[in-house]
């Protein structure tokens, strides 16, 4: 008979609630959970092919081991022996730094990608972390460590009590949200407009999100820090500003509308391509809104002034008093993250602490630009990276000059890939270690929980048991930690986390404002509950959560103080007495999760900058402004290239999955008509686009949903290299839109490839 279970959907950052159908060991269907307290039974294409991902027939069963020059299948012995004989002898003959680190995005969907890549890099000593954040976020980091003094506090537009919503460079209706965790999107941003409220879209693209919004703009792509900065200096200089409670947690604004001076409507207007007056009404339109939240993403992330742009999101944000403020942005507060700390000056965020051998990259968030990664590896000299380790990622896909990579990472004398498919980068390992698929594994978003628009946690258990001959993610992950600090079948793999456990509970009982403090680590460690290592960490992370039961001590923060923690919306009642309730136990008792309660303000306590206010205009930033003011003068290209999003994909991870491949999810290159009209482009032909990295041969759409001097290709195609096992994939390779670069374009404070808004040249094919 056929049974149910619960699953948090892996598949995109609105982790919604599923509801699997299970016949056997196979899942048969998916269906959104209306039970679950987030997503309410919210589902899209990608959770609705959950089954059809899971059963994929090109996913790795078994490990792969190169040998004589051929990866051939291997016993899970025999494969960490391979690692564990060369990793070591590498760092011991040329050092840490001669090993590389590569995280994808798909390591924030998992368990096993939040709890071991830290103790991985710990195990190797190493520097030389490259991951897809310098291809997407890191530029919202950056400008949230330099305002905040936290690269992690980066807040979320309070999507279901706002007035006026602007986004700009962003798509959730098709990518259901980025650093915003929201199931239904869609959803929440007609709620808006039913109740009243304004949705504003700034894109070079007529998307899904700005059919629905009430006003569309279509500046020229790159232009997003320049229109930024005309909104925030039209709300100086009409007086429009209004931080209200703000003000006393600010510094810099004197400095802050100097700096601004020279950015007014009419100066942007003609880089942007937009109306001066169109902007001075934008500006006005978001002062006068009771409440308003800017919310930034990708579009205006990988571009060439991306942490500038992120910035004044935030800006605008303070300015207009809507940062910290019910119905504006605020700060999650995730049920596994760090306890509240009283409010005070803190470290601060630094850049540059290291740089990259070669190109002199300055370390950002502690990591290295993945579009710098190929020179690491092909550059010779001391300090050469000579072996990698590549957790769910795809980097010949995802970053800059996929063909220089190729090559590069076929010269490495070791490569070790965590990835359930041989895929362009897999291919080139010498290991492989196959995770099982999703349905299972076990679930907690420890990452994505920390941008959710309401604070609320859920946890589901695997639901179809392993088979004898798999390992659990999370096994394969601590077996790599001890592979590759070589002390592989020295030890049990339950070592590495009750290490991570030992490691946890003594930082906590040793910290003289923790509750904890003097607390027996030992004994509080046979007070965790769980069936697995994983799952006594998280229940660790629970009580020592903003919510959590502390192990029973009385809670460190004022019940008054705006970060106390307070009674869970789930937990309440005889059975749930305790304000600072949560643990294991309880989060399995409530399998469609437990409501923390809507976003509330955290200011002060979220700051740690050295001065111990936000600080708004730090000096990296005020040093790129100028550059940012070059640009004014700079004569515009006839023609920049943007990427696009798909409902039905996930960069370049679910193109072998044959119910998420075709309809819109095509990889064309959209031109507008009269673009096509000039260049001699037909509908349904074939043209020529190339940049600086080189040329492609793409099919054309000619359309309206792309504005005139823009050409749109999707990201995350190009599945033609032989070695591959991604049988439907290669059927409809499509073409790797990031061969157009050379990775010589990045945005000098994050390290993030500029991915958009960068010049191509168009000619028809016959």
């Amino acid at each position: 008979m056929p049974r149910t279970a619960p699953r948090i959907c892996p598949l995109c950052e609105a982790t919604c609630g599923l509801t699997l159908t299970i016949e056997g060991a196979t899942v048969t269907g998916a269906r959104g959970d209306r039970e679950d307290l987030f997503s309410r039974g919210f589902i899209c294409p990608k959770g609705a092919a959950f089954g059809a991902l899971d059963a994929d027939p090109d996913r790795l069963r078994t490990p792969l081991v190169r040998r004589s020059g051929r990866l051939r299948e291997a016993g899970w012995e025999e494969a960490y022996a391979a690692v564990a004989e060369a990793v070591p002898a590498l760092v011991r003959a040329h050092g840490p730094g001669a090993v590389g680190v590569v995280l994808g995005n798909p390591n924030v969907h998992t368990m096993a990608g939040a709890l071991y890549p830290p103790l991985l890099l710990g195990a190797l000593g190493t520097r030389n972390l490259f991951t897809a954040s310098t291809l997407d976020q890191m530029p919202k980091h950056v400008s949230s460590g330099l305002l905040f003094g936290d690269p992690f506090a980066i807040p979320v537009p309070d999507l279901d009590r706002t007035d006026f919503l602007l986004l700009i460079g962003a798509n959730p209706v098709e990518s259901n949200g980025s650093l915003c965790t929201a199931p239904d999107f869609p959803g929440r941003l007609k709620a808006l407009r039913a109740r009243g409220g304004t949705l504003v879209v700034v894109d070079p693209r007529r998307t899904r999100t700005a059919a629905l919004a009430d006003r569309h703009l279509a500046p020229r792509p790159g232009s997003d820090a320049l229109l930024l900065a005309a909104l925030a200096h039209t709300l100086l200089a009409e007086r429009l500003a209004a931080p209200g409670a703000l003000a006393e947690h600010l510094e810099g604004l004197g400095e802050l509308t100097t700096a601004l001076a020279r950015f007014t409507p009419e100066t942007v207007a003609p880089a942007c391509d937009l109306p001066a007056a169109d902007i001075r009404d934008l500006a006005r339109a978001l002062a006068a809104a009771p409440t308003a939240a800017v919310y930034g993403r990708i579009g205006s992330c990988t571009v060439e002034h991306g942490t500038l742009a992120g910035w004044l999101v935030d800006v605008l944000n303070i300015l207009t008093g809507n940062l910290d403020r019910p119905g504006g942005a605020l700060f999650p507060l995730s049920a596994t993250g760090p306890r509240p700390r009283p409010a005070g000056p803190g470290k601060g965020f630094a850049l540059g602490r290291w740089h990259s051998r070669v190109g002199g990259h300055p370390e950002a968030k502690s990591e290295l630009p993945l579009a710098a990664l190929a020179e690491e590896i092909d550059t010779p000299g001391e300090g050469r990276l000579r072996a990698l380790v590549c957790i769910a990622a795809n980097p010949v896909l995802s970053a800059p000059d996929g063909r220089r990579l190729d090559a590069a990472l076929a010269g490495l004398d070791f490569m070790v890939s965590v990835d359930p498919y041989l895929n362009e980068t897999s291919r080139h390992a010498h290991v492989v270690l196959p995770p099982p698929p999703p349905s299972r594994s076990a679930h907690h978003d420890f990452a994505l929980n920390g941008f959710a628009v309401r604070n609320q946690v859920r946890y589901t258990r695997a639901a179809v048991p392993l088979e004898a001959d798999r390992l659990d993610e999370c096994e394969i992950h601590a077996r790599l930690v001890l592979a590759v600090s070589g002390r592989y079948g020295e030890v049990e793999p339950s070592v590495v986390d009750e290490s991570a456990l030992r490691g946890a509970l003594a930082r906590e009982t040793s910290d003289p404002r923790s509750p904890l403090h003097g607390e027996d680590p030992a004994a509080l460690a046979g007070l965790l509950t769980g069936e697995s290592g994983p799952e006594r960490r998280l229940d660790l992370m629970l009580r020592l959560g903003p919510y959590g039961d502390l192990f029973g001590a009385p809670a460190a923060t004022n019940p008054d103080h705006p970060d106390a923690p307070h009674r869970p919306e789930g937990a309440r009642g005889a059975e749930d007495p305790a304000p600072h309730g949560l643990n294991l136990e309880r989060l399995l008792a409530h399998p469609h999760g437990i409501d923390l309660g809507p976003l509330r303000p955290r200011l002060p306590g979220v700051l740690r900058t050295r001065s111990g206010r936000i600080e708004l205009l730090p000096d990296p930033i005020a040093a790129e402004l100028p550059a940012l003011a070059a640009t004014l003068t700079d004569r515009p290209a006839a023609l920049v290239l943007v990427g696009r999003r798909h409902l039905r994909s996930n960069n370049s991870w679910m193109h072998n999955v044959p119910a998420l491949v075709g309809g819109s999810n095509r990889c064309t290159l959209q031109v507008h008509p009269r673009d096509a009209d000039r260049l001699g482009l037909a509908d349904g032909g074939r043209a020529r686009i190339t940049s600086d990295g080189g040329s492609l041969d793409v099919p054309v759409e000619v359309t309206e949903a792309v504005r005139a001097g823009v050409v749109s290709l999707p990201h995350g195609w190009g599945h033609d290299r032989e070695g591959t096992r991604l049988t439907v994939a290669g059927a409809v390779p499509g073409v790797n839109v990031n061969q157009l670069l050379d990775g010589s374009r990045l945005d000098r404070l994050s390290g993030t490839a500029v991915l958009n808004g960068f010049p191509v040249t168009v000619t028809p094919l016959p």
